[in-house]
């Protein structure tokens, strides 16, 4: 990496830092662009060359917090685990890494829905880790759901993200038990789906995220 690469790269790991940091303790709207320049030792138009408000901040700790929930998952998907157990660790382990971030929820969701090149890469890895939980569960699920199951399983985390984001139980407990709930009627579901009739229902939802997915709009369109 070139000397200026590394020192610009430097440069932005002590804003997202500074502005973790702040964002965890402070709170997204008590944090400033000022507050976050001063706390990384940098002057506020250095800040603003980088990231060009605090929404940038976010998105770029929305990245970070799907990798956090890969780390945290991939090892706890061992081969064995029922569907159940596996669906409760991805996405306890998506709770786990926006925890301390609630206050920020709203935006976090935005950041979550964006249409360039970084939100697709996110998205994937989400995709990935999906794929890992059904493929390492004992036993599989019907062959009928297997391939399609992970998509499906995606759109419920992006459900219990929706929901976390308003929740405001203790410690978002309610939460908690909605990703617990869930697991179960999941792992349920993918067993029925040996019945045509749920497959059917399967498969309208799937095709309806298709087509949201296929219309939505790309970069530069």
């Amino acid at each position: 990496m070139e000397p200026r690469t590394r020192k610009s790269a430097q440069t932005r790991a002590r804003l997202q830092s500074a502005a973790v940091k702040l964002f965890a303790r402070d709170g997204y709207r008590s944090t400033t662009m000022r507050a976050i320049a001063a706390e990384s030792g940098l002057s506020i138009g250095n800040a603003y060359y980088y990231f060009p408000s605090k929404d940038a901040l976010v998105h770029e700790l929305a990245r970070g917090l799907v990798d956090e929930q890969l780390q945290a998952a991939r090892p706890r998907l061992r081969s064995g685990n029922n569907l159940r157990d596996n669906i409760q660790v991805v996405l306890d382990a998506a709770l786990d890494a926006l925890a301390p971030f609630h206050d920020c929820g709203t935006v976090l969701l935005q950041a979550g829905t964006g249409e360039d090149e970084a939100f697709d890469i996110s998205r994937a890895k989400e995709f990935a880790l999906w794929r890992q939980a059904v493929a390492a569960s004992l036993p599989l699920p019907p062959a009928a759901i297997r391939d399609d199951l992970p998509e499906l399983l995606w759109l419920v985390q992006r459900g219990l993200v929706i929901f976390w984001a308003y929740d405001r139980s203790p410690d978002t407990e309610r939460s908690r038990r909605l990703a617990a709930n869930a697991a179960t009627l999941m792992a349920r579901l993918a067993v029925l789906s040996r019945l045509p009739v749920v497959r059917h229902i399967v498969d309208d939802v799937i095709g309806v995220v298709r087509n949201v997915e296929r219309d939505r709009p790309k970069m530069g369109s």
